[in-house]
């Protein structure tokens, strides 16, 4: 069946989500812009060539206001919903606005949320992580991503934010439910109002009270006066969960098992482990976590290759396929962890590349380095052609991913 077929017939199913590349090769070719339907039903727009892509990232014409999108979903869109992936209210963070409103909320935030600050986590990081590997290691067969994967960014997110010992095992086991991808939608409900709840009580925590984290530098950050809302603290802390546990936990196990699918490149890694930052670059390019950049909208119609969006819709940009696109990576479906990925779409581009992008980064070298060090003989404990893929429109990894320590 050509590569199309399989996409217009599985809309995002699990054939498309298995091993997209194919069918973002064949669109890349013949439509690189074409109306999709996702899994849930959201009439888009996909894009897929890399200066297409890396363009409209950075386009004013494709909004991302938060309030804008929930009113074109009644309009694009199946399921009821705003496709924001925040609760009505809590949409005012920068991946949900345009300027002026995003500058100042990037503004504010950037004064706090630095490389500096991030590098500073690095031993804490470490100790996660060890912590994490001693629970793996008492199992010879752990699968990777409930042990490792889903659990490195919620403990490390818990340190940023400054969440207390005493509350942790319950704040972890609400966010667990809310993204780990296996709970009923009644649970996902109450895990969202959980976790809303107890980050509103925190944020008024660190108002009075003060400690040395990342939450009570976003309470007292200020410009000329201006500070973050209650809202709008609880919506950025609320991102920080979000974009990092979805980007950091799927990009680990889709690492790990790339590298597991490659041993010269492991065997190579593992020989030299001053590589391991560049893995994670190649790694992110080569089998990022995401397929498509956050939704975004056209305010205005935008041409693109010869086809003109109408104003109004919904568009997806995507950053896998713009990765894999041979006018911008030679020999793309070749992972070299030596290779230069300049220009890379993984962490995206133009004013909402991704703020935690050095966070991420962090966690992936540690995570990796260590695992790779602790475990010398690991090895996958399931077919490659057995590993279930999560569908959605956005990320892409393994629902879960057994193997073998020893």
């Amino acid at each position: 069946m050509p590569a199309t077929e399989i996409f217009e017939e599985g809309v995002y199913g699990p054939a498309f989500t298995a091993d997209p590349y194919a069918v973002f090769a064949e669109l890349r070719e013949h439509a690189p812009v074409r109306q999709v339907t996702t899994h849930r039903g959201l009439n888009a727009w996909l894009v897929t060539r890399y200066d297409d892509v890396r363009r409209l990232l950075a386009d004013p014409r494709l909004g991302k206001d938060g309030n804008r999108i929930g009113e074109l979903m009644a309009r694009h869109s199946e399921v009821a919903g705003n496709a924001t992936g925040f609760p009505a209210g809590l949409t005012a963070n920068m991946v949900n606005s345009d300027p002026p409103d995003h500058t100042r909320l990037r503004n504010l935030v950037g004064r706090v949320f630095t490389v500096r600050r991030i590098g500073m986590l690095r031993p804490r990081v470490e100790q996660i992580v060890d912590g994490l590997l001693d629970e793996m290691a008492r199992d010879r067969e752990p699968d990777l991503v409930t042990t490792l994967s889903a659990q490195l960014p919620i403990f490390v997110i818990g340190e940023l934010l400054g969440v207390p010992e005493s509350d942790r095992k319950d704040f972890y086991a609400s966010v667990d439910t809310l993204y780990g991808g296996f709970s009923a939608p009644e649970q996902l409900g109450k895990a969202y109002a959980d976790v809303v709840g107890y980050l509103r009580d925190l944020c008024d925590a660190k108002r009075k009270t003060p400690t040395d984290d990342l939450l009570t530098a976003l309470v007292q950050v200020s410009d000329d006066e201006d500070r973050l809302s209650p809202d709008e603290l609880v919506s950025m802390a609320l991102l920080l969960l979000t974009a990092g546990h979805e980007t950091t936990s799927k990009q680990l196990t889709n690492g790990v098992l790339t590298l597991l699918r490659h041993p010269d490149q492991l065997a190579a890694l593992r020989a030299d482990p001053s590589r391991i930052p560049a893995a994670v670059e190649e790694l992110m390019r080569f089998e990022g976590s995401g397929l498509s950049a956050s939704l975004r909208f056209t305010t205005e119609p935008v041409e693109v290759a010869g086809v003109t969006i109408p104003e109004g819709e919904f568009v997806l940009l995507s950053l896998a396929s713009g990765n894999r696109d041979g006018d911008k990576f030679p020999e793309p479906d070749r992972f070299d962890i030596t290779r230069s990925t300049s220009g890379s779409l993984a962490m995206g581009h133009g004013i909402h590349h991704c703020v935690g992008a050095p966070l991420g980064r962090l966690e992936l070298e540690v995570a990796l380095g260590r695992l790779l060090d602790r475990f010398p003989d690991l090895q996958p404990a399931v077919e490659y052609d057995a590993v279930e893929w999560l569908v959605n429109s956005f990320f892409r990894g393994p629902v879960s991913l057994p193997v073998r320590l020893y």
